[in-house]
């Protein structure tokens, strides 16, 4: 993507964390002493994802935390189309790929137009109960429809741009973004994605049926899932922060969103460098 003039930085914190708000405090005096806007308070993730802030408007937001708080960040930007530079305070850290030590380095480069960023795709969510438009949402991460530990297996049934795909047996389904591949996707046993293929996976979790197996799709395409039995405890969630209750013959439409989520890449490292780290590949 083109560089851009960096004028307005918000900050995002991973909630309740001691040294990510002391780092909060010490960027807001760096941003000060270095004639940048800070685009509102600092912001904790968990105000995020309790609805109480929505539509940051910055031209670069650093997060302070873990991939929790990077896919909350990704709904408190919404539309704008924002950069974002994550630094780790969490446990994995897929997505927040720089060290604190490096996070004034980085942001010299970005405010100086040196830096690379990746447009994640992310997928707008719509579910309806008839006619009806129960909830809408996007996410950065998969959709899942899943079931409550002790009810029955589920039935959904997929379509693919009005396509029958198939009727999944299993405890659930994940639709999941390249991003995403590497969370409960890969968990329930489905491909890692590389971030910038242009594709969606449809995993079954548990599946009653072990024929039945991941599925890649393209992300242009328009997915349909819908809950075919009735069955209780059966919950619709996005990106695991947000949930909603379904029933028999409910909907599910997912769409590539116009919306990508702009990710700073460190320069010294490159996507197989976290698997390796991540995934303890070779240890």
């Amino acid at each position: 993507m083109k560089t851009r003039e960096i004028r307005s930085v918000g900050i995002v914190v991973k909630p309740g964390h001691a040294d990510a708000m002391a780092t909060a405090a010490e960027l807001s005096a760096w941003l000060d002493s270095h004639g940048l806007e800070r685009a509102g308070e600092i912001v904790s993730a968990g105000d995020i994802a309790a609805g109480a802030q929505r539509g940051m408007k910055a031209d670069l937001v650093v997060v302070l935390g873990g991939d929790g708080t990077m896919i909350s960040t990704a709904r408190l930007i919404g539309e704008n189309d924002t950069l974002v530079l994550g630094i780790n305070y969490g446990s994995l850290g897929y997505l927040t790929d720089f060290r604190f030590e490096e996070m004034f380095p980085a942001l010299e480069s970005i405010i100086a137009g040196e830096y690379e960023a990746d447009r994640r795709v992310m997928l707008d969510v719509q579910h309806f109960r008839g006619s009806e438009l129960l909830a809408t949402g996007r996410v950065l991460n998969d959709v899942v429809i899943n079931k409550a530990a002790l009810a029955r297996i589920i039935e959904i049934d997929v379509r693919l741009n009005d396509l029958f795909v198939n009727t999944f047996r299993a405890d659930g389904l994940i639709v999941s973004t390249p991003t995403g591949s590497t969370a409960y996707n890969l968990s329930a046993g489905g491909p890692i994605v590389y971030p910038s293929i242009n594709a969606a996976v449809l995993t079954p979790i548990c599946p009653f049926t072990l024929t039945n197996r991941p599925i890649v799709v393209p992300d242009s395409a328009a997915i349909e899932l819908v809950l075919h039995n009735e069955n209780e405890g059966v919950v619709l969630s996005l990106d695991g922060q947000t949930g909603f209750p379904m029933c028999a013959g409910d909907r599910v439409c997912i769409r590539k969103s116009d919306a990508t989520f702009n990710l700073v890449q460190p320069a010294n490292r490159n996507y197989f460098d976290v698997l390796r780290d991540k995934l303890k590949w070779g240890r």
